[in-house]
């Protein structure tokens, strides 16, 4: 049970005894007092419930013991309102709790059971149009516990939805920091162990390995706070997607630049977060697929969209092949999320190009 649903119960609870509390109220008069009996009668109701549900919070939603507590409350509530008119209005706290202590469909008997205990205890059941007065009123109660139960599902499904939505984003997060970083770090020390005999280069290596495990690790520590990413955090887009290229190139030996189209204007942070680790992705499958010898990335702000193309002179790749990467398909995810979409064109010994647009705000 979480918060939420224990505040709800703890409402009904505090309903249930209000509407004893108020009956009580309304039961004194300028001359009398109610007699010792109909006390008697509220307090066991109070009592029973206090004891045997609201203290077995466990137990709810089981036929057996819920159902019993619920005909015992019943039966109290005939007795109490045969002998005082007054204690109508305990109605209103009861007529809940059926469904809280069962199940479907028998929170439905249940409501059905309080409705037909209101016209026991007024005395309606001998009236000539109590059947079909009893058969509306049970009606209405069902359809109303029915939408309750409907609505509650749906906010079920919005949270487990929402749950789903969060992982695939903790998917992409580690696959656009953790995975890739590590990939860099793994590419500098093979070039490292490839470099044994000179010192200065196996040096070299380690260093850039050193400076991509540092920086990785501040990127994941960033995302799994949900900031935005470190480039960009302060810096435009522009300036990060130069900043990622010019470590890239260094770390990889290859060439990548980055040129900038149209009039620069202030993104939403998610979608320049998207916008950059579509480079990032460009970026590292040039490393570890491509073989590339160059990688060119623009930016371009048109007047209803934004793009973001990277382009490899690599080994290229047949797009309708089945591929097991993550990348691409985290890619899509993100580019969805902001209402883009994403293109990628490629063939054997052609390069690569992938096209990110998303419409402006």
């Amino acid at each position: 049970m979480n918060i939420w649903e224990a505040r709800w119960l703890r409402a009904f609870h505090l309903l249930y005894y209000a509407c004893l509390a108020l009956g009580l109220i309304l039961s004194f008069d300028e001359n009398t007092a109610p007699d010792p009996l109909t006390v008697g009668i509220l307090a066991l109701m109070g009592g029973w419930h206090g004891f045997f549900v609201v203290r077995r919070p466990h137990l709810l939603g089981r036929l057996n013991p819920m159902a019993v507590h619920l005909v015992v409350i019943c039966a109290l509530y005939v007795a109490l309102v045969v002998r005082d008119r007054s204690f109508d209005v305990v109605i209103f706290g009861l007529m809940p709790q059926p469904y809280l202590m069962l199940a479907r469909p028998w929170s439905y008997v249940g409501a059905v059971a309080a409705v037909l205990s209101t016209f026991a205890a007024r005395g309606h059941l001998g009236e000539p149009n109590a059947f079909w007065q009893l058969v509306g009123s049970s009606g209405l109660v069902v359809a109303i516990g029915a939408f309750v139960d409907y609505v509650s599902r749906q906010s079920v499904q919005n949270r487990m939805l929402g749950v789903l939505e969060e992982r695939a984003r903790l998917a992409r997060e580690i696959h656009d920091t953790l995975a890739q970083g590590l990939s860099g770090i793994i590419t500098q020390l093979e070039a490292a162990e490839q470099a044994m005999p000179d010192p200065h280069a196996v040096r070299k290596r380690v260093a850039l390995a050193k400076e991509l495990a540092r920086e990785n690790l501040q990127e994941a520590r960033r995302s799994v706070d949900a900031l935005r990413p470190g480039p960009l955090a302060d810096a435009g887009l522009d300036a990060a997607l130069a900043e990622v290229a010019g470590r890239w190139s260094r770390t990889s030996g290859v060439t990548a630049t980055v040129s900038v189209e149209g009039t620069p204007r202030p993104l939403s942070g998610e979608v320049g977060t998207t916008l950059l680790r579509a480079a990032q992705e460009g970026l590292s499958n040039a490393a570890k697929h491509a073989r590339a010898g160059r990688v060119a990335i623009t930016l371009t702000y048109m007047d209803d969209e934004v793009t973001l193309d990277v382009f490899d002179d690599g080994t290229g790749f047949d797009p309708a092949a089945r591929s097991a990467g993550y990348g691409l398909a985290a890619m899509r995810e993100r580019a969805g999320s902001v209402g883009g979409t994403l293109t990628v064109e490629s063939s054997p010994g052609e390069g690569t190009a992938l096209c990110l647009r998303i419409p402006s705000d």
